[in-house]
C-alpha cells in the first residue's frame, strides 16, 4: 500500500547508515525477506512483480522498522479509547 516503508540501520564500519524503502505508488506494497545470512527487502506490484529490491548481509543489520502506512478511518469506525499514562 502507498505510504509503506521500511528502515533499515547498517553496521557501516565505526558508523551507521540508515535506509529507508518506500511503496512509491498506490498498489504496491513492501516486502521483507530473510535468509541465507541476506536480509531482502523488496517493493512489489499487485501482481507480485518485483520493482526494486534491497539486500543486506544480516550479521551487517543492527535493526529493522516495518512503518504500514496509516490507515483511512471511516464513518462506521469505533471510537478508540487512549490508555492512561501513568505518573
Amino acid at each position: 500500500m502507498k505510504g509503506d516503508r521500511v528502515e533499515v540501520v547498517i553496521d557501516a564500519g565505526g558508523s551507521t547508515r540508515t535506509y529507508e524503502i518506500e511503496a512509491t505508488r498506490a498498489g504496491r506494497r513492501v516486502e521483507v525477506s530473510n535468509g541465507r545470512g541476506v536480509v531482502e527487502v523488496t517493493e512489489t506490484t499487485r501482481g507480485g512483480t518485483a520493482v526494486r529490491t534491497a539486500r543486506f548481509m544480516s550479521g551487517r543489520v543492527l535493526a529493522l522498522v516495518e512503518h504500514p502506512a496509516a490507515r483511512i478511518v471511516l464513518d462506521d469506525d469505533e471510537p478508540v479509547t487512549p490508555l492512561r499514562r501513568t505518573a
